[in-house]
């Protein structure tokens, strides 16, 4: 491997990636844990990413703002989905708070980067547009996730609405602070990594993460605090 490419990691070589993965599994079978969720979650990843390295080679070559469109509302309804996936039982009555809050929380700060700071052009970019656009919806979701099953945990215990609603949000917050306490100190995130691999200065590399790390913040707040107070009502309702 030198300095200006990435090796290619050959299928034999991938596979013994797994072989931690076959330790972690061993561990949850022996502590009698839920093995076979861990084993369906690893299946769907591996299948989900072998059908995307496929789909996104068609993207980048359809260059086609309709099709980047497509994939972004693909993002959009999905992570409202599965973002509930704490709160089952109420997934259905909640989905539209979730997917009123994802839209325009993800979507204004998807804008503001991609447009305002990065300037693409053309606007639908696919290869910094989707990226982007999976990073902001990705940590939007798991706040979301989080802010939902801890307010509906609070609001059965007794708390206040508002009580519930501001450990809500600083319980789904706490993967977001972690990350900023950790990036350049404990990890080199995805994207600077992936950068610095490629060849990109170090420099020219944290600019880019820094980007990524304020639009991940903000996506994650605004998301998290719009999805509570658009289903003010229902939680309240639960309550009573």
């Amino acid at each position: 491997m030198n300095s200006e490419s990435i090796a290619t990691i050959s299928l034999f070589n991938l596979a013994l990636a797994f072989v931690p993965v076959a330790a972690a599994l061993t561990i949850l079978i022996w502590w009698s844990l839920n093995a076979g969720k861990a084993i369906y979650a690893l299946s769907r990843m591996l299948i989900q990413l072998m059908l995307i390295g496929y789909f996104l080679t068609f993207i980048f070559e359809s260059d086609s703002g309709y099709v980047v469109v497509g994939v972004l509302a693909i993002m959009v309804f999905s992570s409202s989905w599965i973002a509930l996936g704490t709160v089952p039982e109420r997934r259905k009555q909640l989905y539209r708070y979730a997917l009123l809050a994802i839209i325009p929380g993800g979507g204004i700060t998807l804008f503001f980067i991609s447009q305002i700071v990065l300037e693409l052009s053309p606007w639908y970019w696919p290869q910094y547009l989707i990226p982007l656009a999976g990073m902001i919806f990705a940590n939007a979701m798991n706040s979301v996730s989080l802010s939902a099953e801890r307010i509906t945990t609070e609001l059965s215990h007794g708390a206040s609405y508002k009580e519930a609603r501001n450990t809500a949000l600083q319980t789904s917050l706490i993967p977001v602070f972690n990350s900023l306490f950790a990036v350049g100190l404990v990890s080199l995130p995805g994207m600077m990594t992936g950068q610095i691999l490629s060849g990109v200065s170090p420099l020219i590399a944290v600019r880019y993460q820094i980007m990524v790390m304020c639009m991940i913040f903000a996506s994650s707040v605004i998301c998290s605090a719009l999805f509570m107070m658009l289903a003010r009502s229902d939680f309240l309702n639960e309550k009573s």
